[in-house]
């Protein structure tokens, strides 16, 4: 007998959207992904639901430790086994393009990954192969979706070289990655992320430990590329300046779970969530100016083994004792709509947000 998934399809065999299924080309739905570990099972993400149109981009913020690097990793298929080769325990769905990947076989998996989706890592260097090329890595990339000659893949690698801005790129695409620069390097990896014109572009801290002017030349790039190839992107950071620059929807994370998810303006004009508020609360602004000094999040994050109960915010937040009750500490919040597509998970009444938010904290930022 054929074994079955909950999604009704035959385990490792890719399912169809159902009819209910929004129309966006990825959505995540109830996505947990858990580590059993010899200290217990780490919750890195614990029940997140999003989704992402073509031409649209997704900003996930939140600490290190949030959840924002595994739920990339989990949507590009990159969790199979975990640590000393203890299976990760994931569920719920993702769809990409009609396709749900949670329930696929890895090779389908693998058969997208490149083609319809592809990711640029946080850290180039450690990314890319150090024995082989910049122009030989790119290659390889595109070989293994299209059935050309080294000559034409060669070609290709030295056209997107050219298209993301590397100077001589066919001198340049012999380089090995030590001989390129941090910036020139992401570049590169941008690349190779773009070569097969994928439809999903997963950027995972793509600017960090950049100077300014570069990070800036990177951002311009990934938004000028998004229009002319019409992809959806999701971009992992924790600068919210970067968020500000090109983000169309937000995602606030915090312990493994979204405290708050909206439009740039609604997260940025409106924001709903004391964590939110922390994290602007700790953005320097150059656009006016202000005497208040910056207000870091008091506090650590949350150990994702120990998840607090009830709110897991409530240890570090300075209105945790604003709701009646010890309902803060012992009852989970889930999201709630507080507009038009915009929504928090925070046991404060709307009432309460509001006066807040405009009596002491928006007054300080």
């Amino acid at each position: 007998m054929t074994e079955l998934s909950k999604t009704g399809a035959a385990v490792g065999e890719p399912t169809s959207s159902p009819s209910n299924a929004p129309d966006a080309f990825l959505a995540v739905r109830d996505l947990k992904v858990h580590f059993p570990t010899d200290d217990g099972l780490v919750k890195s993400v614990d029940g997140l639901t999003f989704q992402v149109e073509k031409g649209k981009t997704l900003c996930i913020v939140g600490e290190s430790g949030s959840g924002k690097s595994v739920t990339s990793l989990a949507i590009m298929g990159l969790h199979r086994l975990g640590a000393r080769g203890k299976n990760v325990q994931m569920s719920g769905e993702i769809w990409l393009g009609g396709k749900e990947l949670v329930s696929a076989a890895p090779d389908e998996v693998r058969r997208l990954r490149g083609r319809e989706m592809a990711m640029i890592f946080q850290d180039p260097l450690s990314a890319m192969h150090p024995y082989y090329t910049i122009g030989n890595q790119i290659v390889e990339a595109y070989r293994v979706h299209h059935d050309v000659n080294k000559k034409t893949a060669r070609k290709r690698a030295i056209e997107m070289l050219d298209r993301v801005g590397i100077p001589e790129p066919d001198k340049r695409v012999d380089n090995y990655p030590h001989e390129f620069s941090g910036g020139m390097r992401q570049r590169a990896m941008i690349a190779m992320a773009l070569v097969n014109n994928p439809e999903l572009l997963i950027a995972d801290e793509p600017t960090t430990a950049l100077d300014v002017t570069v990070q800036a030349q990177i951002l311009d790039l990934i938004r000028d590329l998004q229009k002319e190839f019409g992809s959806a992107v999701v971009l992992i950071t924790h600068d919210l300046g970067v968020v500000a620059e090109i983000a169309d929807d937000v995602l606030v994370m915090y312990g493994g779970r979204c405290v708050e998810r909206g439009s740039v303006d609604d997260v940025f004009e409106r924001p709903q969530h004391p964590y939110t508020w922390g994290l602007l609360g700790s953005m320097p602004r150059i656009d006016r100016e202000t005497s208040e000094r910056l207000i870091p999040v008091k506090g650590q994050p949350p150990s994702l083994i120990n998840v607090p109960s009830g709110c897991a915010f409530h240890p570090r937040c300075p209105y945790a004792d604003v709701p009646k009750g010890d309902v803060t500490r012992t009852v989970r919040p889930e999201l709630q709509q507080v507009g038009g597509g915009h929504f928090s998970a925070c046991h404060l009444s709307p009432e309460d947000r509001t006066r807040i938010w405009t009596e002491e904290i928006a007054p300080k930022l």
